[in-house]
């Protein structure tokens, strides 16, 4: 039985054909630099006080009439109280002097009963300004982010399954015009409420695009090409979107004005439709073998080469449509041991990833006052890191790649606790290089997920997955949080689970210059490590089809 990549071998791996698939699938993911890292701007806190306007006072007493607190040995006005208006006026109107005739200490505070004066220095206006969330409303700013990344975190587990039911194409086209449309929409929220149910179905199509373009991609394309895309196109595709973001941010600085500008480019991907193809290894799975075939075709005549009269004639195909009528979901990913086992591990591996990615990447955004610039460092550094995890993936076996990266990952974060505070550029050159290694590694997943399972399960795996990851980028906040408490904490619990992790990577199957499993069968066969904690007690059983009678 001959293997579908080599069934397709007569069209090459970089005609025509596979550089429109690769440069527009890469274009499609441009979006989700966009919306992962939005939000630093969108909820960014301007510096603000008390607004005090419309009444009669002395210009002394105008500029005492906010008290001044001392925030990290620095002097600031208050943020959320005054002296009581009704008293100033009083004082301002008998010719009294603030500091000299009058303690300010002995007055009488209240809050900001008139709304709040925001700065205009770095931003014109956010989320924070436009609806107040400070003060007694401060809540509601972290609450913002959490809810976006539930809507991610849900979009990655359902986009998944439809995936593997409907296709990789419509569940991309159908991602890019949510983005879209609620994006824009967010333009028009007339309340926080509204905004955060816009923006929460927003949510749901961010990374949804993401896993179906990036197993599109690892489905059409072959050899080279394939870890190419698979590592460095989709994430050089995320990164220029991210780079773009505070360059746009630093021109349009009001939050409606940014979010318009982010979601009218993605119409430019509509004629898109007509260049892509659905993926012929999914057509082949579900039985659909003229379709596949179709493209095929289409394939040989843009790469000007000839197609043999029957393509798929020794490829497995009737294998495939024997399984074409069932529809497998999350719940096959758990059936039996070998799959079960990967997956969990595969889940925790990339948790660990995601968490230390974006702990590191907000921790990071506060390294510079500017945040303009410092979103921009934070993106910069990513391209050399998909840069290493695209050799890595080249020339190093897929399981020894993902241990490397965790334990290099590891020892910087384990190392910063021990610099002394005068050496902050040591520190951040520690945390630039945990960064380095963890985006890398992360990098490296993607394609050993998708690389990993046959491809009927091959969209549902990378979605759970991916699911279980954005979990990691839910709690990234609070975990930086606990430096509350001692400074080096989120470092050390960082550093302590990409250790785990990569002891768990060690009981992964090996992917590397091995063709995509199309079947279940296939799957079992690979060579693994056998992971005595979860096989233990475990009886042998047969490898049957996930169909079969238990």
């Amino acid at each position: 039985m001959k293997d579908y990549a080599e069934t397709i071998g007569f069209l090459g791996q970089w005609g025509r054909f596979q550089q429109i698939v690769f440069f527009s699938l890469v274009a499609t993911i441009m979006p989700n630099g966009f919306g992962a890292f939005t939000l630093v701007f969108l909820t960014d806190t301007p510096s603000h006080h008390c607004l005090v306007s419309g009444i009669n006072l002395t210009e002394d007493w105008r500029k005492s009439v906010i008290p001044i607190r001392e925030v990290d040995g620095k002097r600031e006005l208050s943020r959320c109280s005054r002296y009581r208006l009704d008293v100033v006026r009083n004082l301002s109107a008998q010719g009294y002097i603030p500091g000299m005739d009058v303690n300010l200490t002995d007055l009488e505070e209240e809050g900001c009963v008139d709304g709040w004066s925001y700065s205009k220095d770095i931003y014109e206006s956010t989320i924070v300004s436009e609806f107040d969330l400070v003060c007694s409303n401060q809540w509601k700013q972290p609450l913002t982010s959490t809810v976006f990344f539930v809507g991610v975190l849900l979009g990655s587990f359902f986009s998944g399954q439809l995936s593997d039911r409907y296709g990789r194409k419509p569940v991309l086209f159908a991602a890019l015009a949510l983005q879209t449309v609620f994006t824009f929409a967010q333009v028009f929220s007339g309340s926080w409420i509204m905004f955060l149910i816009i923006l929460f179905i927003n949510g749901l199509g961010q990374m949804s695009n993401f896993v179906a373009a990036l197993v599109l991609g690892s489905e059409v394309l072959t050899g080279k090409v394939r870890v190419l895309y698979s590592s460095l196109g989709t994430c050089l595709g995320f990164a220029i979107g991210y780079m773009i973001l505070p360059l746009l941010a630093y021109f349009l600085r009001d939050w409606k004005s940014l979010s318009l500008a982010l979601s009218l480019p993605c119409v430019a991907y509509i004629p898109f439709w007509w260049l892509m193809p659905e993926s012929p290894r999914w057509l082949l799975s579900q039985g659909r073998v003229e379709e596949a075939e179709a493209i095929i075709r289409t394939a040989a005549k843009w790469n000007k080469v000839q197609a043999p009269r029957i393509i798929f004639e020794d490829c497995g195909t009737e294998k495939m449509q024997t399984h074409s009528k069932e529809h497998y979901n999350v719940f096959d990913l758990l059936r039996q041991s070998s799959i079960r086992a990967t997956t969990l591990i595969l889940c925790f591996v990339l948790f660990t990833m995601i968490v230390g990615y974006y702990s590191l990447s907000f921790n990071t955004a506060q390294l510079h006052e500017n945040p303009y610039i410092s979103c921009f460092i934070s993106a910069v550094v990513e391209i050399p890191a998909y840069i290493s995890s695209w050799l890595a993936l080249l020339y190093l076996p897929r399981r020894l790649s993902v241990i490397l990266t965790l334990v290099f990952g590891a020892v910087p974060l384990y190392l910063i606790q021990l610099v002394p505070d005068d050496l902050s550029n040591l520190s951040l050159v520690l945390e630039m290089l945990g960064k380095y290694s963890i985006t890398t590694g992360s990098s490296l997943m993607f394609a050993y997920t998708a690389e990993l399972y046959p491809t009927v399960l091959r969209n549902t795996a990378t979605g759970i997955s991916n699911t279980v990851s954005r979990i990691g980028s839910c709690i990234a906040p609070l975990l930086l949080s606990l430096g509350m408490y001692y400074k080096y904490l989120p470092h050390i619990i960082l550093g302590t689970l990409a250790v785990v992790a990569a002891f768990a990577a060690l009981f992964l199957p090996e992917s590397f210059k091995k063709p995509l499993p199309e079947t279940i069968e296939q799957m079992h066969r690979r060579e693994r490590m056998e992971c005595p904690c979860l096989t233990r007690s475990m009886t042998p059983v047969p490898v049957v089809p996930l169909d079969s009678p238990l």
